[in-house]
């Protein structure tokens, strides 16, 4: 049991010593991740469709 003690009580200390982000630094961060994710799908929707588009004319079914 003290081993348990022991380890939560160096994990909470180590918490402290992070540098945890704003909330506006989380907020911005979002949008960006969120908006990176957008371009890449719409990258990627972009080729597939055209390759789709290409071996439809390649191979009519």
């Amino acid at each position: 049991m003290s081993r348990i003690r022991k380890f939560l009580a160096e994990a909470f200390s180590e918490l402290r010593k992070v540098a945890w982000p704003t909330a506006h630094q989380v907020r911005v961060l979002t949008v960006l991740v969120f908006g990176a994710s957008l371009l890449v799908g719409f990258y990627i929707a972009f080729w597939d469709l055209l390759f789709t588009e290409i071996l439809k004319l390649i191979n009519p079914a």
